[in-house]
């Protein structure tokens, strides 16, 4: 009996080594996973992803690799977000000049319903392009965190900027006259 008992506890006791150490394996898989993709996707100086997304309220779809030989700022917000609302006058404040300059602004809107966004732009009357990122793929594909964010690229296509955080006035103007095309 005695030996039958020792027999399971020793069964009992591998089997949580194993399950103890594949945890741990997947642990340490997430954590290397995380800190290596992380900054390859938004660093400075990288080549800015591709993606395709659809103007708000049309069926023109944008798609960033035909923006290269201009600037591109991709501001990702919503219209539940207090510094978004704040931000959105100084980029429609700014768009006709940095437009006529070779500067495209590109709103990346992440509600979920036409009706709040509608609404958001007849209020705010934004004429810069809204785009439409319904699933979030491409705020996965650039990693965003909290919003607003906004990245900035030059015309070769090249991250300069990531900015978490919403803009004024002053530091916006600063970032679109570092991706004007010359």
């Amino acid at each position: 009996m005695k030996e039958s008992t020792l027999k399971k506890k020793q069964k009992r006791l591998i089997f949580r080594s194993a399950m103890l150490l594949v945890m741990a394996g997947l642990v340490v898989f997430a954590v290397v996973s995380s800190l290596g993709g992380e900054d390859a996707v938004i660093a400075k100086g990288e080549k800015a992803p591709n993606f395709q997304l659809k103007k708000f309220g049309t069926d023109e779809t944008v798609d960033l690799r035909d923006l290269e030989g201009k600037g591109v700022m991709l501001n990702f917000w919503a219209t539940y977000c207090e510094p978004c609302k704040d931000e959105m006058p100084y980029m429609e404040e700014l768009y006709d000049k940095y437009e006529n300059q070779g500067v495209e602004i590109l709103a990346i809107n992440l509600d979920s319903t036409d009706i709040v966004v509608e609404r958001f732009l007849q209020e705010y009357g934004l004429t810069f392009p809204i785009l439409r990122d319904e699933s979030g793929q491409v705020m996965d594909l650039y990693q965003i965190g909290p919003i607003p964010t906004s990245i900035f690229i030059n015309p070769e296509g090249e991250i300069v900027e990531q900015v978490r955080g919403a803009l004024t006035l002053s530091k916006l103007d600063g970032y679109l006259q570092q991706i004007t095309p010359e």
